[in-house]
Protein backbone atom coordinates (compact mmCIF):
# COMPACT_ATOMS: atom_id res chain seq x y z
CA UNK A 1 0.00 0.00 0.00
CA UNK A 2 1.53 3.28 -0.90
CA UNK A 3 1.48 5.95 1.18
CA UNK A 4 0.30 9.41 0.47
CA UNK A 5 2.31 12.37 1.21
CA UNK A 6 1.52 15.59 2.76
CA UNK A 7 1.92 18.99 1.63
CA UNK A 8 4.74 19.66 3.54
CA UNK A 9 6.65 16.13 2.67
CA UNK A 10 6.04 16.76 -0.72
CA UNK A 11 7.85 20.09 -0.58
CA UNK A 12 10.77 18.58 1.03
CA UNK A 13 11.03 16.18 -1.51
CA UNK A 14 10.58 18.27 -4.63
CA UNK A 15 13.46 20.18 -2.82
CA UNK A 16 15.86 16.99 -2.16
CA UNK A 17 15.31 16.60 -6.48
CA UNK A 18 15.95 20.06 -6.97
CA UNK A 19 18.62 20.87 -4.41
CA UNK A 20 21.92 18.56 -3.72
CA UNK A 21 22.79 20.21 -1.05
CA UNK A 22 22.57 18.48 2.80
CA UNK A 23 22.30 21.56 4.73
CA UNK A 24 18.74 23.61 5.13
CA UNK A 25 18.54 26.01 2.23
CA UNK A 26 16.17 28.53 0.99
CA UNK A 27 15.20 26.15 -2.26
CA UNK A 28 12.07 27.14 -4.48
CA UNK A 29 9.78 24.45 -5.45
CA UNK A 30 10.28 25.24 -8.81
CA UNK A 31 12.85 22.95 -10.24
CA UNK A 32 13.98 24.75 -13.40
CA UNK A 33 15.21 27.49 -10.32
CA UNK A 34 18.61 27.61 -8.80
CA UNK A 35 18.96 27.19 -5.16
CA UNK A 36 21.33 29.52 -3.41
CA UNK A 37 23.24 26.79 -1.96
CA UNK A 38 23.69 25.58 -5.69
CA UNK A 39 24.87 29.55 -7.07
CA UNK A 40 27.34 29.46 -3.77
CA UNK A 41 28.58 26.20 -4.71
CA UNK A 42 29.13 26.66 -8.25
CA UNK A 43 31.29 29.87 -7.22
CA UNK A 44 33.56 27.43 -5.08
CA UNK A 45 33.56 25.35 -7.97
CA UNK A 46 37.46 26.53 -9.77
CA UNK A 47 36.25 25.77 -12.85
CA UNK A 48 34.08 28.34 -12.63
CA UNK A 49 37.23 30.56 -12.03
CA UNK A 50 38.77 29.39 -14.93
CA UNK A 51 35.86 30.68 -16.77
CA UNK A 52 35.30 33.65 -15.25
CA UNK A 53 38.94 34.43 -16.00
CA UNK A 54 38.86 33.50 -19.31
CA UNK A 55 35.86 35.67 -19.88
CA UNK A 56 37.87 38.54 -18.17
CA UNK A 57 41.06 38.27 -20.30
CA UNK A 58 38.46 37.63 -23.46
CA UNK A 59 37.58 40.87 -22.47
CA UNK A 60 40.76 42.97 -22.39
CA UNK A 61 41.99 40.91 -25.46
CA UNK A 62 38.91 42.64 -27.11
CA UNK A 63 39.24 46.12 -26.01
CA UNK A 64 42.80 46.16 -27.49
CA UNK A 65 41.74 44.67 -30.60
CA UNK A 66 39.03 47.67 -30.82
CA UNK A 67 42.09 49.73 -30.21
CA UNK A 68 44.69 48.61 -32.25
CA UNK A 69 41.73 48.61 -34.91
CA UNK A 70 41.25 52.60 -33.98
CA UNK A 71 44.85 53.12 -34.23
CA UNK A 72 45.01 51.60 -37.95
CA UNK A 73 42.12 53.42 -38.99
CA UNK A 74 43.62 56.58 -37.60
CA UNK A 75 47.23 55.71 -39.25
CA UNK A 76 45.63 54.63 -42.78
CA UNK A 77 43.50 58.09 -43.16
CA UNK A 78 46.78 59.88 -41.77
CA UNK A 79 48.73 58.12 -44.68
CA UNK A 80 45.77 58.93 -46.97
CA UNK A 81 45.40 62.61 -46.83
CA UNK A 82 49.53 62.98 -46.94
CA UNK A 83 49.89 60.93 -50.06
CA UNK A 84 46.77 63.29 -51.11
CA UNK A 85 48.79 66.30 -50.28
CA UNK A 86 51.74 65.08 -52.29
CA UNK A 87 49.76 64.72 -54.86
CA UNK A 88 48.19 67.73 -55.17
CA UNK A 89 51.32 69.90 -54.50
CA UNK A 90 53.51 67.55 -56.75
CA UNK A 91 55.94 69.34 -58.61
CA UNK A 92 56.07 72.64 -55.76
CA UNK A 93 59.85 72.88 -54.81
CA UNK A 94 60.39 72.85 -58.93
CA UNK A 95 57.88 76.03 -59.32
CA UNK A 96 59.48 78.10 -56.55
CA UNK A 97 62.98 77.71 -58.22
CA UNK A 98 61.47 78.41 -61.65
CA UNK A 99 59.88 82.02 -59.58
CA UNK A 100 63.83 83.28 -58.73
CA UNK A 101 64.13 82.94 -63.17
CA UNK A 102 60.74 84.83 -63.70
CA UNK A 103 62.18 87.57 -61.02
CA UNK A 104 65.11 87.84 -63.32
CA UNK A 105 63.20 88.03 -66.52
CA UNK A 106 61.43 90.44 -65.13
CA UNK A 107 64.05 92.50 -63.87
CA UNK A 108 65.55 92.20 -67.84
CA UNK A 109 62.51 93.27 -69.13
CA UNK A 110 62.39 96.27 -67.18
CA UNK A 111 64.91 97.57 -68.35
CA UNK A 112 63.30 98.28 -71.89
CA UNK A 113 62.10 101.66 -73.05
CA UNK A 114 60.02 100.40 -75.45
CA UNK A 115 62.03 101.95 -78.66
CA UNK A 116 62.14 99.01 -81.29
CA UNK A 117 64.46 101.28 -82.92
CA UNK A 118 67.78 100.31 -80.71
CA UNK A 119 69.66 97.01 -80.60
CA UNK A 120 68.45 96.22 -76.82
CA UNK A 121 64.79 96.84 -77.44
CA UNK A 122 64.82 94.02 -80.23
CA UNK A 123 66.81 91.78 -77.72
CA UNK A 124 64.40 92.30 -74.94
CA UNK A 125 61.56 91.58 -76.89
CA UNK A 126 62.39 87.62 -77.70
CA UNK A 127 63.04 88.11 -73.62
CA UNK A 128 59.32 89.26 -73.06
CA UNK A 129 58.05 86.34 -75.27
CA UNK A 130 59.56 83.73 -73.29
CA UNK A 131 58.94 85.88 -69.76
CA UNK A 132 55.24 85.57 -71.29
CA UNK A 133 55.32 82.04 -72.13
CA UNK A 134 56.70 81.07 -68.19
CA UNK A 135 53.90 83.09 -66.69
CA UNK A 136 51.16 81.17 -68.91
CA UNK A 137 52.63 77.89 -68.58
CA UNK A 138 52.75 78.42 -64.46
CA UNK A 139 49.30 79.71 -64.38
CA UNK A 140 48.02 76.68 -66.45
CA UNK A 141 49.22 74.49 -63.59
CA UNK A 142 47.87 76.73 -60.61
CA UNK A 143 50.06 79.02 -59.93
CA UNK A 144 48.82 82.68 -59.77
CA UNK A 145 50.48 85.86 -58.20
CA UNK A 146 49.55 87.19 -54.98
CA UNK A 147 47.63 90.93 -55.48
CA UNK A 148 49.42 93.09 -53.04
CA UNK A 149 50.30 96.43 -54.61
CA UNK A 150 47.35 98.98 -52.91
CA UNK A 151 45.79 95.79 -51.10
CA UNK A 152 45.46 95.99 -47.38
CA UNK A 153 48.59 94.23 -45.24
CA UNK A 154 47.62 90.45 -44.86
CA UNK A 155 50.13 88.65 -42.55
CA UNK A 156 48.71 85.26 -44.64
CA UNK A 157 50.11 85.87 -47.87
CA UNK A 158 52.56 88.90 -47.39
CA UNK A 159 55.57 89.96 -45.43
CA UNK A 160 56.30 93.60 -44.59
CA UNK A 161 59.81 94.47 -45.38
CA UNK A 162 59.94 98.36 -44.99
CA UNK A 163 57.43 101.12 -43.91
CA UNK A 164 56.43 103.76 -45.66
CA UNK A 165 54.85 107.36 -44.53
CA UNK A 166 52.95 108.32 -47.88
CA UNK A 167 49.56 110.70 -47.13
CA UNK A 168 47.92 109.47 -50.79
CA UNK A 169 47.49 105.81 -48.55
CA UNK A 170 45.73 105.13 -45.71
CA UNK A 171 47.61 103.18 -42.61
CA UNK A 172 48.42 99.58 -43.16
CA UNK A 173 48.19 99.48 -46.96
CA UNK A 174 50.99 98.20 -49.27
CA UNK A 175 52.82 100.86 -51.39
CA UNK A 176 55.29 98.79 -53.06
CA UNK A 177 55.80 95.35 -53.77
CA UNK A 178 59.69 94.26 -53.76
CA UNK A 179 58.68 91.36 -54.68
CA UNK A 180 55.97 89.05 -56.05
CA UNK A 181 54.34 86.78 -54.21
CA UNK A 182 52.77 83.09 -55.82
CA UNK A 183 50.63 80.89 -54.53
CA UNK A 184 50.10 76.93 -56.08
CA UNK A 185 47.21 76.01 -55.79
CA UNK A 186 45.72 77.15 -52.29
CA UNK A 187 49.12 77.17 -50.98
CA UNK A 188 51.26 79.99 -50.43
CA UNK A 189 54.80 78.63 -51.74
CA UNK A 190 56.32 82.88 -51.99
CA UNK A 191 54.55 85.34 -49.40
CA UNK A 192 54.57 89.10 -51.28
CA UNK A 193 57.68 91.11 -49.62
CA UNK A 194 56.01 94.49 -49.21
CA UNK A 195 56.35 97.88 -48.20
CA UNK A 196 53.76 98.85 -45.96
CA UNK A 197 52.11 101.95 -44.88
CA UNK A 198 52.02 103.23 -41.19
Amino acid sequence: MVKKMTKKENKEEIKKQSCNCEQDCSCQTDQEKKCDCEKKAQKKNPKNKEIEKLKEENNVLQNKILRLNAEIANIKRHNEEERMRLIKYDGEKIIIDLLESLDNFERAISMDDDNLEDEVSKFLSGFKMIYTNLVNKLKNLGVEEIKASGEVFDPNIMEAVLTDKNEKYESNIVTEVLQKGYKYKDKVIRPAMVKVNE
